[in-house]
């Protein structure tokens, strides 16, 4: 398992580099955005979210910009986002730094799960420059029988670990293998650590599914279980925000939420997933 292990850890650059992706995203105007509104986090917390985005384009247009404006309603402090393209024949733009720069210049961190139409396809973490970024890391996770190869991002901030995943679809043996991989590289690098660890992502799998099962032996559920999927009809939960057991007593959670109404947007259209929030305040480690 050792040997499995270093070899799903692996250090490619975090960054793609895209020559005709455009230099600058203009925002949204900022009157069509509710900056948090009645759904804000107070001012002591940090509202932590997941979203699969879809590769901005599930609804047939761009809505990069929609899922920006309705991050900024939202008050969100780090973004976990699954289905990015880089830079391919689909979306000949480097999205994740794309949306970045529509939430004003926020640093970003891209986990490349594999090559795809001449490009790259993978997972992200946009993040306000204020949690300031220690590390970045990629974990890659095999395909096994499943349909494709996944990966783990990995943004470790000053006061907490924030990582995104997106497992598989098709494969419920290749799903728990990469949750397994998953857990292993985490334990053996914060185990013994009192920095909080926060796992996000599409999972792919119910609560009560044996992937769930598994994760909850070593970690604590924090979102809410309710549907996430499809966003037009959601019957699925299957997007989690969760800690890890090293320093989960840190985590103290202040709100929950599914959110499936916006000012600034149209869960129908913005994804075929809905996103999903969690308020925490993250202790001292000295009480």
């Amino acid at each position: 398992m050792k040997t499995m292990l270093f070899a799903l850890l692996c250090a490619l650059p975090l960054f793609w580099k895209c020559e005709n992706a455009p230099s600058k995203v203009t925002p949204q105007p900022d009157e069509t955005i509710v900056p948090g509104g009645e759904q804000a986090a107070a001012e002591d917390t940090l509202r932590l979210a997941t979203y699969n985005v879809g590769v901005f384009s599930k609804s047939g247009t761009n809505t990069t910009n929609m899922v920006a404006a309705m991050a900024k309603e939202l008050g969100v402090s780090a973004l976990s986002l699954n289905e990015l393209d880089s830079c391919n024949t689909r979306n000949n733009v480097f999205q994740i730094k794309r949306f970045a720069e529509a939430m004003g210049g926020w640093d970003y961190t891209f986990a490349q799960a594999l090559n795809y139409k001449g490009g790259g396809y993978g997972i992200g973490i946009a993040s306000d420059p204020s949690l300031q970024i220690q590390k970045r890391m990629r974990l890659k996770l095999e395909r096994g029988d499943g349909s494709e190869q996944r990966a783990l991002a990995v943004c470790e901030f000053r006061d907490f670990v924030f990582c995104s995943t997106h497992l598989d679809h098709t494969s419920k043996k290749a799903q728990l293998s990469q949750a397994t991989a998953i857990n292993n590289w985490v334990k053996s690098t914060y185990g013994n650590t009192d920095k909080p660890v926060i796992l996000c992502g599409d999972f792919n799998a119910l609560p009560d599914s044996e992937t769930i099962t598994y994760m909850k032996k070593e970690w604590t559920i924090l979102s809410p279980i309710k549907p996430t999927y499809p966003a037009k009809a959601p019957s699925k939960c299957i997007d989690y925000i969760m800690v890890y057991r090293n320093a989960s007593s840190r985590v103290e959670v202040q709100a929950a939420e599914v959110p499936t109404e916006f000012k600034s947007g149209d869960v129908k259209i913005a994804s075929d997933h809905l996103p999903v929030y969690v308020d925490v305040v993250i202790k001292d480690a000295s009480r």
